[in-house]
């Protein structure tokens, strides 16, 4: 048995996440999370990805730094880094408050890692119970499929695993893992769930965990096809751009409310962000007050702007970006761009409108639009008001003051390149000579 479930976590991790990827075991000291240290660490040869392992000390039980050791003794015995991320939030801290500050310590230590991702010990077990929660949540469609093998940079590779497949891995390797009382604890409604509903149903219902599996694979299914959507009503115009997304608004509010609401629900899972009721009503009322340029801020991590007749969807951008050099080889990243510079013969550079350019040989600077801004466009006449032709180009207003303008270093008040919007007459090499080739992508 053990055999066989090394090869279908490692099958699992194998289409979860890439080669290349830097893994983060989070092991609480459990026997579903040190099952899954255990399972991939064996099943290194086949999957060949890179383990890391990762413990949370919330500091609420008295015996929590023993825990901590025990998972770096067991990380030390595998030949593995651990991080031990110490919160000390004492013993009154909340079931809720635990989750939220574990997941921020884990999204920081994730920043700090190239192409990583984060291994959770959810099970099958795990699942019903999340969507017999989500039942009694009053969750709609979408919710009761249950959690995702994979969002963003969780992954669940045991999420098609019992739980006693697991506690028998563990005893199989003489693994002793450390038992949560919490999870045995009736005051909290999941544990609730599991020692007190679930064996009444299972009495009345002996196939109660096949049956909400079947709900959670129909809703799964359900919510695959309203993903779909965006791109499938080909009315909606869904585009991608700077920064996000956009949709066609005056189609979008002429759609039945049903329909308004599943596209809705499929636009905010691209974000990651859930819109349920209260959300969707905010942003129909953006969009039936056909005020361009208005906005509403859903979430710290989603901003909806009607403009120009479409509804953008963006990540929040910084306020403020620092003025910085453009390198003259390599790449920079600016705010939702990055710029690619390779020296060699210039070629023609007579486009006016494009995210590539040459530009003669010189030091430039990139920077954040400022008001008086003025280009003299190449192939034109006269000067141009920058903010005038972010306007005309229907760059939405929320993302004009992040678009970037490169200029000459020894003059920041004359600009060269506008990328994707205009090119000056300043600096246009000859063509053959030395000069940059500059692009710029989305980041």
């Amino acid at each position: 048995m053990t055999d066989a479930l090394v090869e279908a976590v490692a099958t699992r991790l194998e289409r979860l996440v890439a080669a290349e990827s830097m893994v983060l075991v989070a092991v609480s000291g459990g026997p579903d999370s040190l099952a899954l240290l255990d399972l991939l660490h064996r099943g290194t040869e086949r999957h060949g990805r890179h383990l890391r392992v990762v413990h949370v000390d919330h500091g609420i039980d008295p015996s929590s730094g023993r825990i901590a050791e025990d998972v770096a003794g067991h990380a030390a015995a595998r030949g593995l880094a651990v991080d031990v991320l110490s919160l000390g939030l004492g013993p009154g801290a909340s079931e809720t408050r635990a989750r939220r500050a574990r997941r921020q310590a884990l999204r920081v230590l994730l920043a700090q890692v190239e192409r990583g991702v984060i291994a959770l010990g959810h099970h099958a077990d795990d699942q019903i119970e999340t969507v017999l929660l989500r039942v009694l949540r009053g969750s709609g469609p979408a919710g009761l499929a249950g959690m995702a093998a994979r969002r963003g940079p969780w992954i669940r590779p045991l999420l098609e695993i019992p739980h006693a497949a697991l506690v028998a891995h563990c005893e199989a390797q003489n693994l002793s893992p450390w038992q949560d009382p919490a999870n045995r604890d009736p005051r909290h409604l999941r544990s609730w769930l599991r020692t007190v509903a679930l064996p009444l149903l299972r009495e009345r219902v002996p196939d109660v965990e096949a049956r909400l599996g079947a709900v959670a694979a129909q809703a799964a299914t359900l919510r695959q096809g309203v993903n779909a959507l965006p791109e499938a009503l080909e009315s909606l115009a869904f585009r991608v751009e700077d920064g996000g997304f956009s949709v066609a608004a005056p189609t979008l509010i002429g759609y039945p409310s049903g329909l308004q609401s599943m596209v809705l629900q499929a636009l905010g899972r691209r974000c990651g962000v859930p819109l349920g009721v209260t959300r969707r009503r905010e942003i129909l009322r953006l969009v039936a007050g056909q005020r361009s340029g208005g906005e509403v801020r859903i979430s710290p991590a989603l901003v909806v702007e009607l403009a120009f007749g479409r509804l953008h969807f963006r990540r929040p951008g910084p306020d403020g970006l620092a003025e910085q050099p453009l390198p003259a080889a390599g790449e920079l990243v600016y705010g939702a761009h990055r710029f690619h510079v390779v020296r060699g013969p210039a070629a023609a550079s007579g486009e006016r409108v494009s995210r590539e350019t040459w530009l003669g040989q010189g030091a430039y600077r990139v920077r954040q639009p400022v008001a008086g801004d003025r280009i003299v466009p190449i192939g034109g006449t006269g000067r141009r008001s920058v903010a005038v032709l972010l306007r005309e180009a229907r760059v939405p207003a929320g993302l004009r003051h992040q678009w970037p303008v490169v200029v000459s270093a020894s003059d920041p008040a004359v600009i060269v390149w506008i990328p994707g919007i205009c090119r000056s007459t300043v600096n246009v090499p000859v063509v053959g000579e030395e000069a940059l080739h500059v692009r710029c992508d989305l980041t």
